[in-house]
């Protein structure tokens, strides 16, 4: 599962991925958290500069993203720009740099690939002091188009979310929650999306699966570090909806190859495929939907989302879960619970044999298209906040295109314009290539098989068929890297990845030292699947992002164990 929105146009989108129901992980929430609410609106930063010294670059290269395609290049060409933000209340400069940095085999050492990455470094910092972070989105076959553009990178584009964000002209501006003040941000596209291709005589299809795209991504990092002098900087990663599950495996492979992380954040987690559209997991979301929406049962209606979804994962957990395990059988009371927390008529509920995940034949969801059907609405499955016409022809378009969910639809035409806005004539990178921002072909051909640290083959259905299990490989490099600190970041209305079953996944994780649990951090915010999209949320979630930056740089002790791990790997 990736992140929704796709784009169209001279981006070329591929949607599909979103939508398969092993994509759409259940839900996730903890009680022991803290529930981060949302902030206020930033005041407007001072317009961004361009400082002289900017270097276009023209690439003549065509990237095929097809299963089979390739390149012969093995150039790593780039467009550098120079620039100033104020974040803070401090002026930083900065330097963009938007090309190709070229990965190798590790037997071999021969070219495999070209990975186009965006990187923003500040101007002027010590190695061992700047902290850098790579960022991905997932999919599997997205680009990182949608959390450069949205999240914490220098500029970011203005949406009107929840809502539609009406056609061009657009707004692309200063990003003042832009984590550039705490870490140089590099953002990477994976064989097959962006302008990234295999090497002949390898293929695309040569990177696509579970441990070869980890594999790949480690390459690129390595590269990365290898190139610009970064070896000894504390680093970080941040992944998105299955770039979460990139993230652990990668995080494994990484310690593995003597490259030990101070931080890793997962932002709408996918953890274990095994519980996608697990009901316990997803019904805390659909209660939080239909509080939004003001269609609960509950009276008084509850006035605080954290303590009441709190209440529901309760509930979901306990009378819920036994519910459903007797179904037929049914208890009134707790059926009318049921109908109270969501907002669906119980005669509705027992249709669905309880089910508030199902999906019907088409793969509808049948919460998120009955909850305001009087309405002829739907609710959009990245964010149920987002509503759309769900009548006539818009009710009967593919919902596995991706392009009918009501939050992707919100978006996706500004990401589409910003996008070619900003990489053309602020990168000033150019192409005559078609940028892929998501890659069905790379979904549709992935290898989702992938073997634990224990050596174990977790993610086996009760049809023997293989599904993706990879909380196993973030508890290993937990626990052989006991500094590493862990950010998990969910949104309240996310129905594709639930907050509910992201902490179900993290508690039952095999990890068992409650010392090195304590590095594992569950931050929850009033958004959707893309928790950046929502101002508030995102100012929050910069907040909880600095506060893990400023803990893992200024422990020193921390730092010194890590660098040693690294020393000892290397020797």
């Amino acid at each position: 599962m990736t992140n929704p929105d796709s784009a169209s146009g001279s981006v070329q989108s591929s949607h599909n991925s979103h939508a398969s129901p092993a994509s759409r992980a259940s839900a996730a929430s903890a009680a022991s958290s803290a529930l981060a609410a949302s902030s206020p609106s930033p005041a407007p930063s001072a317009p961004a500069v361009h400082r002289g010294g900017d270097q276009p670059f023209f690439d003549p290269v065509a990237y095929g993203n097809g299963p089979d395609d390739s390149v012969t290049d093995t150039s790593e060409s780039a467009a550098i720009t120079k620039h100033s933000i104020v974040i803070g209340g401090k002026k930083i400069n900065y330097t963009a740099t938007a090309g190709h940095l070229v990965t190798v085999d590790p037997s071999s050492s021969l070219p495999n690939a070209r990975i186009f990455y965006v990187a923003f470094t500040e101007d002027g910092q010590k190695e061992e002091t700047r902290p850098v972070t790579f960022f991905y989105n997932g999919g599997p076959g997205s680009s990182s188009v949608f959390v450069l553009l949205g999240s914490f990178a220098p500029k970011r584009i203005k949406t009107s979310m929840p809502g539609f964000t009406p056609p061009a002209p657009y707004q692309i501006e200063d990003n003042p929650d832009s984590l550039l003040d705490k870490s140089d941000l590099v953002f990477i596209n994976p064989v097959g999306t962006g302008y990234s291709a295999a090497i002949a005589p390898h293929k695309n299809r040569d990177f696509w699966g579970v441990d070869k795209d980890a594999d790949s991504i480690k390459q690129f990092i390595k590269r990365f570090l290898t190139k610009n002098n970064r070896w000894n900087s504390p680093k970080y990663l941040f992944g998105e909806s299955y770039g979460t599950a990139r993230s652990c495996v990668l995080a494994y492979r990484l310690h593995e190859d003597g490259v030990d992380l101070n931080g890793v954040t997962l932002q709408s987690s996918i953890l274990d495929y095994t519980q996608a559209g697990n009901p316990v997991g997803a019904l805390p979301t659909a209660a939080a939907d239909a509080w939004y929406h003001r269609k609960l049962g509950v009276a008084p209606t509850p006035t605080d989302l954290g303590a009441f979804v709190e209440e529901v994962a309760q509930f979901a957990r306990t009378d819920y879960l036994a519910a459903l395990r007797k179904f037929p059988s049914t208890d009134d009371a707790t059926v009318e619970k049921l109908s109270e927390y969501t907002g669906i008529d119980k005669t509705t509920l027992l249709a669905w044999s309880l089910d508030v995940a199902a999906y019907d034949s088409r793969g509808n969801s049948l919460f998120l298209t009955t909850l305001l059907k009087s309405k002829g609405v739907a609710l959009g499955a990245y964010d149920g906040r987002v509503t759309a016409i769900d009548t006539g022809i818009a009710g009967k378009i593919d919902p596995n295109s991706g392009g009918n969910d009501p939050t992707m639809t919100a978006v996706s035409g500004v990401y589409t314009a910003m996008w070619n806005q900003y990489l053309n004539e602020q990168l000033k990178y150019t192409s005559n290539s078609s940028f892929t921002d998501l890659n069905d072909q790379a979904f549709l051909n992935w290898d989702f098989s992938h073997i634990d640290p224990t050596g174990e083959q977790k993610g086996v259905d009760s049809k023997g068929n293989i599904v993706l299990y990879t909380a196993g490989d973030l508890a290993a490099v937990m626990a052989l890297n006991v500094d590493l600190k862990v950010l998990s970041a969910n949104g309240f209305y996310d129905f594709v990845t639930p907050f509910y079953q992201t902490v179900l996944d993290l508690q039952q994780m095999p990890l068992v030292s409650q010392s090195v649990r304590q590095n594992l951090s569950a931050r929850f915010y009033p958004s959707g699947h893309m928790v950046y999209l929502d101002g508030g949320s995102r100012t929050a979630l910069k907040a909880d992002l600095a506060k893990m930056y400023d803990a893992t740089v200024s422990d020193t002790a921390a730092l010194g164990r890590i660098r040693a791990l690294q020393a000892r790997k290397a020797g």
